[in-house]
């Protein structure tokens, strides 16, 4: 396989996953339909906010759309909250409280036309996630570092599979770049965010955390069966797949959560 088309596979593989696990995480933005006088609008509603200011929503939905919120703390026993939208120009907003590092309100928006009451937020309230700021030169650097562990990954991966090549190189800078980006910054991200350094196992069931681990590990196994120089396709392929499939799995699912009842 020639090196620009190796580094072509890998890159568009790296990028695929990174685009599929961002627009299926928990965290990120619903997309959601609008529909405003026979008309179809896609609006974005927020799943993730800093607990130093309420959480805006913002619909983009003109007049004489209107609306309000409805709200409560995520698995409480608390009563619905009504909070109206506020028309601003071409937009409605509306805010939630901010809540403690981990705290989760469950949310959902109605639209109010013509005595009618629709909610749009899909077939259950969305959830939105509270966390403390994080710096953001951390995050950029984290994001980057992991962002290269999977692209050496999959090239070490493509290189197995290449009968000309040895991916030992690869494999070195897959478990080097993952060690540092998964234990070393990904724990100051979660720590500064939720004020905890690791919620995987064994101290939590956290998925990006316990994703991490298991793929850290195989690449161990994967560096332990190259010793000497060998090429150790096996190990490096399943190391590399099972590195990709896991990395699939949406970022932040099962992650920190704040207990309201625990803390009543």
């Amino acid at each position: 396989m020639k090196k620009s088309l190796f580094w072509f596979l890998a890159v568009v593989i790296t990028l695929a996953s990174a685009f599929y696990q961002r627009w299926t995480g928990p965290t990120y933005p619903a997309r959601v339909k609008a529909t405003v006088e026979g008309q179809a609008y896609r609006v974005r509603l927020p799943r993730s906010a800093v607990s130093t200011a309420n959480a805006v929503v913002e619909l983009r939905l003109p007049a004489p759309a209107e609306g309000y919120l409805e709200y409560k703390r995520y698995k409480s026993d608390d009563p619905w909250v009504r909070e109206p939208l506020a028309r601003q120009g071409d937009k409605l907003v509306g805010f939630l409280p901010k809540q403690p590092a981990a705290g989760k309100l469950a949310y959902q928006v109605h639209l109010t036309a013509g005595g009618a009451d629709t909610v749009i937020s899909g077939g259950k309230p969305l959830v939105i996630r509270f966390k403390d700021p994080v710096p953001l030169g951390l995050i950029i650097v984290h994001v980057i570092v992991m962002f290269a562990g999977m692209l050496f990954a999959t090239a070490a991966g493509l290189a197995a599979l290449d009968k000309k090549r040895n991916p030992r190189r690869f494999v070195l800078w897959a478990a080097g770049l993952i060690f540092v980006g998964g234990f070393i910054l990904g724990p100051l991200v979660q720590k500064y965010a939720f004020g905890v350094l690791w919620s995987g196992f064994p101290f939590g069931m956290d998925l990006t955390d316990n994703k991490t681990l298991i793929s850290f590990l195989l690449w161990i196994v994967a560096l332990a069966a190259g010793r000497k120089g060998k090429p150790a396709r096996l190990a490096v392929v399943t190391a590399s797949v099972v590195t990709l499939v896991i990395y699939l799995i949406p970022h932040s699912l099962f992650g920190s959560e704040l207990k309201y009842t625990k803390m009543e």
